[in-house]
């Protein structure tokens, strides 16, 4: 039986637009990963993706994690709490078009339902337009965490794509 699976791309072409989430706590840092660690990126690939059908970096090589976290326009961003490691969010610039990709973001599973995920987004879309993108996007679906979506609009993301897929 296939299962109906929900797709949304989402977009923000200013920082104005942006309805920002903070942390008041001196506990927590967002720093990028410099340089290139391809291990942080596997382990929240598999940890954050395994609850979310993440599937397509599973079969991945090392050698491919390698080269893909070392390419220029692959920046990562690793949230901690202290020295624990807690979530992440890949950027992927495409100069070309002028744009960023949000494209992976997410916390453990023991950080959900803190509202750490509004502020990793609100960081990711910060750092994003540092690079003076013409807009930031990002694509979420079904079976991504059950507030991703609310996450997005509330951060001031906008729709602009919506497509169904059977799996």
């Amino acid at each position: 039986m296939k299962k109906k699976i929900e797709r949304y791309y989402l977009e923000i072409n200013s920082l104005k637009e942006l309805k920002s989430s903070e942390i008041f706590s001196k506990e927590y840092s967002i720093k990028v990963v410099e340089p290139a660690d391809f291990q942080l990126n596997k382990f929240f690939y598999k940890m954050v993706g395994k609850k979310h059908q993440w599937l397509d970096r599973l079969t991945w090589t090392d050698k491919q994690w390698v080269d893909y976290t070392s390419d220029k326009k692959i920046k990562t961003y690793i949230l901690k709490k202290k020295n624990d490691l807690v979530g992440y969010f890949e950027l992927i610039l495409h100069k070309d078009q002028n744009e960023v990709e949000i494209a992976y973001l997410g916390l453990l599973q023991e950080f959900h339902n803190q509202k750490l995920g509004s502020y990793l987004l609100s960081s990711a879309i910060k750092n994003s337009f540092l690079e003076q993108p013409k807009r930031v996007w990002v694509h979420t679906c079904s079976l991504d965490h059950k507030n991703a979506l609310k996450n997005y609009l509330s951060r001031g993301m906008k729709v602009f794509k919506k497509e169904f897929l059977l799996i």
